[in-house]
């Protein structure tokens, strides 16, 4: 069994109109989690025409966006054209390689009549070799993705393999992503591959791992030794199992921009800048 090596409590960070984020990564003890860079979980929260969700467009380059919408909806545009609705369960993940712009908030529909919103937005890192893949855009809709068990927790396979199924999802960067639940005194034990870093979101509930109880909006992050997760539920609980392969290589970041090096984060604000990553009006 895996033994916990931290557990991160998320903080609150504001993203407009009122609106905040609950982050557990980065934080002040640690800057990323490889290939993981950064989790901000939003809600559920009551969004409408008084207090919309909008994120304006803005540019991404060397790592890949993922987010998973766990109630409402969502209205994805891009630099390449793309345009995304995802709704409840589904799994938005764009790879900004060489670079892109987009923009994120609700359909129009869904903010005249008002209604609850939770996500979860992802900065999964790409190896030197992918920063510059081509952009592309993967609308993943939830009744595609395997349901697996692990003892008794039932998990929505998001990303990776796991016990002889896949996901749909296209990965640059190995990883598996698992959004489970486990009712009160249930216990799912979930192998991990080797060599994986390893950590575990808590949604809702209270959960016990290696002898501690956490409560909900926190990030259990694992030794890597061994190679299973064991979580008993002390109450009805959900969570999100964020796994993947470490990239061994030098970060060097800039707001939007994952890169290796600062001489690369200065090549990709000039193509920002210059419109090289394409224009998207708001």
């Amino acid at each position: 069994m895996k033994k916990v090596k931290k557990i991160l409590a998320a903080t609150d960070k504001h993203i407009g109109n009122g609106n905040y984020v609950r982050s557990p990564l980065p934080n002040q003890w640690v800057e990323q989690i490889s290939p993981f860079l950064m989790l901000d979980h939003f809600g559920p929260a009551v969004v409408n025409k008084e207090k919309p969700f909008y994120v304006p467009p803005h540019p991404h380059k060397g790592f890949e966006p993922v987010t998973l919408l766990f109630k409402g909806e969502v209205l994805h545009h891009d630099s390449m054209g793309n345009t995304g609705h995802l709704r409840a369960g589904d799994v938005q993940w764009m790879t900004a390689g060489s670079g892109i712009v987009h923009s994120e908030g609700v359909p129009p529909a869904f903010l005249e009549k008002g209604g609850e919103l939770e996500l979860i937005q992802l900065w999964v890192n790409l190896p030197k070799s992918a920063k510059q893949h081509a952009p592309r855009y993967q609308d993943l809709r939830a009744e595609n993705f395997p349901i697996v068990k692990a003892g008794d927790a039932g998990m929505k396979l998001l990303a990776g393999t796991y016990d002889g199924q896949s996901s749909p999802a296209e990965l640059l960067t190995p990883v598996l992503i698992l959004h489970g639940r486990l009712d009160k005194n249930g216990t799912g034990e979930i192998r991990i591959p080797q060599g994986y870093n390893s950590t575990v979101y808590t949604l809702k509930g209270l959960l016990s791992a290696d002898g501690y109880e956490v409560p909900e909006r926190q990030l259990i992050w694992y030794h890597e030794d061994g190679d299973t997760i064991r979580l008993e539920a002390k109450e009805d609980s959900e969570f999100v199992v964020l796994a993947g392969q470490p990239i061994h290589e030098p970060l060097a970041s800039y707001g939007p921009f994952v890169m290796n090096s600062k001489v690369e984060l200065i090549e990709a604000l000039e193509e920002y800048r210059s419109g090289k990553m394409g224009v998207l009006e708001a």
